[in-house]
């Protein structure tokens, strides 16, 4: 059973990247812990393909090959990946029972959950404002939110690499895991009574954000404490779900005092 747990520890900490500029890209970064890369038999020599050779030979990364069918099972991209796939060790990725359990000493805790949040470029925005806000965990459920790939990785601008994504099979799932450990569950809804910048809010809070279509499922909104409005201007029905992640990472420094409304 220890066995198990460690190598699905292991596979959770593990973001395989593939195609050819974004494994260019990592490799070229000192910063990464690359791991191993993966490559198709069927694969042409080329300018790229031989700079990614050479950068793993200069930084000792593990290069294996594998035929077509078997990189695309690696990549579970293979219309995409190129021939060309790379594991990269995330040391802040979890799972989220073991992510919760390390944050349990601390005496705040604010948490991010992507609820159905579907396009790429808005889950990587989303998670780039969250890290730059100092929120302690991201729940990024399997099922609901897109694969972590090469256009999550963009609109993130590279800071997926660090975040603190706590992995879970479903964002409901999720949700009531944190609940069980503790934690007040906030969902952002623009008709809410009351805003997240006055509203008191409790030490562990998990703040969830809804999709771009159809906001907060139904299930996750039937677990929740309370909701809360970011107040907007008349005319105004709703911020793009990166810009709500930003305010909520940032809302503890916004927050109006008494005398300030």
């Amino acid at each position: 059973m220890n066995e198990y747990r460690e190598k699905r520890r292991h596979y959770r900490s593990v973001l395989t990247v593939f195609g050819r500029k974004p494994v260019l890209e990592a490799l070229a970064d000192p910063g990464l812990d690359c791991e191993r890369l993966h490559l198709a038999t069927s694969n042409r020599r080329e300018p790229t393909l031989e700079r990614i050779l050479a950068l793993a030979a200069e930084r000792g990364v593990e290069t294996r090959e594998h035929s077509r069918e078997a990189l695309a099972r690696i990549s579970r991209n293979g219309r995409q990946d190129q021939g060309v796939a790379l594991d990269i060790r995330c040391p802040r990725f979890a799972e989220l029972d073991e992510g919760l359990a390390a944050l349990d000493a601390q005496p705040s805790v604010r948490l991010l959950a992507l609820d159905g949040v579907t396009n790429p470029q808005n889950a990587g925005m989303a998670i780039r404002s969250a890290r730059a806000g100092g929120i302690d965990g991201i729940l990024y459920a399997d099922r609901g939110n897109p694969a972590l790939g090469p256009l999550v990785i963009k609109g993130s601008a590279g800071t997926l690499y660090g975040a603190p994504l706590l992995r879970c099979a479903t964002v409901a799932e999720g949700v009531a895991a944190c609940r069980e450990a503790g934690y007040t569950v906030y969902t952002l809804q623009a008709d809410a009574g009351r805003d997240l910048f006055s509203a008191p809010l409790a030490a562990r809070a998990l703040f969830v954000l809804g999709g771009e279509t159809d906001g907060v499922s139904p299930a996750v909104a039937a677990q929740a404490g309370e909701a809360l409005a970011v107040p907007m201007a008349a005319g105004v029905e709703s911020l793009n779900v990166a810009v709500t992640a930003a305010l909520v990472a940032y809302a503890p420094r916004l927050a109006r005092g008494p005398g300030e409304r």
